[in-house]
């Protein structure tokens, strides 16, 4: 991942277990929308859609964005199966997944779930 990732202020990293345990749980407790970004540095598709995301966040500045690649997080993203994969969280509770990469589909569920 390229060191100005994190470049929104909504936007961010979860780079061990126990950081996106943290994010999780900030969420959780939060009303505000989220998006979890899983992917892994070996996708190809992941890469594609990774600028995307970035952009996406700079347009959606009251939803928190996250990214996690699933190999540097084993234990909390055990659950993933396919990469990447995208999930959604409004008022604290998950509301939506959407799998494989999208621009056009992952506004969509930005603006559905806002």
């Amino acid at each position: 991942m390229e060191s100005n990732f994190n470049c929104s202020a909504n936007l961010k990293t979860a780079a061990t277990d126990q950081s996106l345990l943290t994010i999780l749980h900030n969420i959780k407790s939060s009303k505000s929308p989220a998006v979890i970004n899983y992917g892994a540095s070996w996708c190809q598709v992941c890469s594609q859609i990774l600028p995307v995301f970035q952009r996406l966040s700079s347009s959606f500045p009251g939803h928190t964005f996250v990214y996690t690649d699933i190999d540097e997080c084993p234990e909390t993203t055990q659950h993933i199966r396919y990469t990447p994969t995208f999930t959604f969280y409004k008022d604290g509770e998950k509301v939506d997944e959407m799998y494989g990469a999208g621009e056009e589909r992952l506004q969509d569920r930005l603006w559905l779930h806002s």
